[in-house]
């Protein structure tokens, strides 16, 4: 009686771990990526200036608008920058592409120097979480040097007030 508990055991372990990996495997490899890669989006502050609206619905927005870009500019000593559509700008980057670029230098106000310190894992599961979003959306407008016009609506991203010191700086 015991020999056949253990091989009734022994087949059911067997069949849940054969479950298990054929779940896995349906899933896609980079499951774990994705969902990596949205809890970063989510927390890292992406969708607070790519996510047209986003910060206004604290956070409310349908995943399906998540990173479509903005057309609303920033506007300082640089020019006028306006947030990426990421699911357009990262369709037709391999991911060694989106590696490069994650770590180079961008305008201002992005904080690319916080996508240059994380990990690579971090950028593949970013990369591999926009990617799964699909394209959607139109391009953001293009870049606009300083003291070229633009159409659009823009925030002035300049310190005022700024102490005498401070100000010289700058």
């Amino acid at each position: 009686m015991n020999a056949r508990r253990s091989l009734i055991a022994t087949a059911l372990a067997a069949t849940l771990a054969a479950i298990a990996s054929a779940t896995a495997l349906a899933a896609g490899p980079g499951a774990a990526d994705i969902e990596r890669g949205r809890y970063l989006v989510r927390t890292s502050g992406c969708n607070d200036c790519h996510t047209a609206g986003y910060p206004e619905a604290a956070g409310k927005l349908a995943e399906s608008q998540w990173l479509t870009g903005s057309p609303v500019g920033f506007r300082g000593p640089w020019g006028t920058t306006y947030p990426a559509n990421l699911r357009l700008a990262l369709a037709p980057m391999t991911e060694a592409q989106w590696l490069a670029r994650a770590r180079s230098e961008m305008r201002p106000p992005m904080p690319w120097f916080n996508l240059r310190d994380m990990t690579d894992d971090d950028l593949r599961a970013i990369y591999r979480y926009v990617r799964a979003l699909g394209a959607a959306g139109e391009p953001a407008p293009a870049y606009a040097a300083p003291g070229q016009d633009v159409a659009t609506p823009y925030i002035v991203f300049v310190p005022q007030n700024l102490p005498t010191r401070q100000a010289q700086r700058h």
